[in-house]
């Protein structure tokens, strides 16, 4: 696995670059087959000094991305929050790709998955929805989504000729996704 760390308005200490790369390492445990892994430190200036320290960690294994945060007063508590959750997203993309194999008959998985989980996260959609489209340009989309009220809009591009997601930035502003296969 591949660790890089980054960080913002701040130096890494050689000691804090090993310890980083040492929790992160663990992680493998979990899920053998991470490709990447890379680490965002970062200082805010806040009122309270609460979440004065920024955590990211991004993974990225078989082609899939998986990324936390977390804001701390102490960064090795962020650090510590942050595996945490990154944990919890490994343990759910691990049963939803085991159902994937079953669904396809591809066969196992290289990782013990938690059947449990795959079935609880099945029970969790309430709702299935599926919709007819045309192809639009990324104007007409936002102007969908305004008219829906909607924080985000799925649509067909037709200029790229494929699906983009079009979304409302909590910044104002827009954002607009475009999946690319690998």
């Amino acid at each position: 696995m591949d660790i890089q760390v980054k960080s913002r308005n701040f130096d890494v200490t050689e000691h804090l670059r090993t310890h980083i790369e040492k929790k992160v390492s663990k992680l493998e445990r979990f899920l053998p087959s991470i490709d990447e892994a890379r680490v965002d430190l970062g200082t805010q200036a806040t009122k309270s000094t609460e979440d004065s320290m920024i955590v990211q960690l991004t993974l990225r294994a078989n082609g899939a991305i998986m990324r936390a945060e977390e804001r701390n007063a102490d960064l090795y508590t962020a650090l510590d929050t942050v595996l945490d959750k990154i944990t919890r997203q490994i343990e759910r993309y691990k049963g939803r790709h085991w159902r994937s194999l079953a669904r396809t008959g591809s066969g196992q998985p290289d990782f013990p998955v938690d059947d449990s989980l795959a079935e609880e996260l099945e029970q969790q959609v309430v709702r299935r929805k599926t919709f007819r489209t045309r192809p639009m340009t990324l104007e007409e989309a936002i102007e969908h989504m305004e008219l829906l009220g909607h924080d985000f809009f799925i649509f067909f591009d037709a200029t790229t000729h494929a699906f983009s997601v079009v979304y409302r930035r909590k910044d104002s502003g827009y954002g607009l996704l475009v999946p690319e296969l690998e």
